[in-house]
């Protein structure tokens, strides 16, 4: 069994930073790509940053020079620090973590946190 476990969202002003968390446990043998997606009513989910498992990272460009992702391969976790937050930051963030587990232990598969509310006022 493994669970993606998020915190960190919250209500900020435009301008303001939050930071978020995604730890994973369980049974895990092995940890790939990490993300950050958001998603608001009516819309796709989109990729907002990503992490590979050696520490290449990517960004969306409406969030690149004010958001930084990391990841602790030992604690099997990701953050994602938000500075500068505007309004149209504002929806729901999810991790996603790509894990190799007992039940597929040659393959990686990609599970979904619960979602974090982010609302950033003006």
């Amino acid at each position: 069994q493994v669970q993606l476990v998020e915190s960190g969202g919250g209500l900020v002003q435009a301008g303001g930073s939050l930071r978020l968390s995604c730890a994973a446990s369980g049974s895990i043998l092995g940890v790939g790509n990490m993300g950050w997606y958001r998603q608001t009513p009516g819309k796709q989910r989109d990729l907002v940053a990503s992490i590979t498992a050696s520490g290449t990272t990517s960004y969306a460009d409406s969030v690149k020079d004010r958001f930084t992702i990391s990841r602790d391969n030992a604690k099997n976790w990701t953050l994602l620090q938000m500075n500068s937050l505007k309004p149209e930051d504002t929806a729901v963030y999810y991790c996603n973590v790509y894990l190799r587990t007992p039940s597929d232990p040659r393959g990686l598969k990609g599970y979904w946190g619960q979602g974090t509310q982010v609302t950033v006022s003006s």
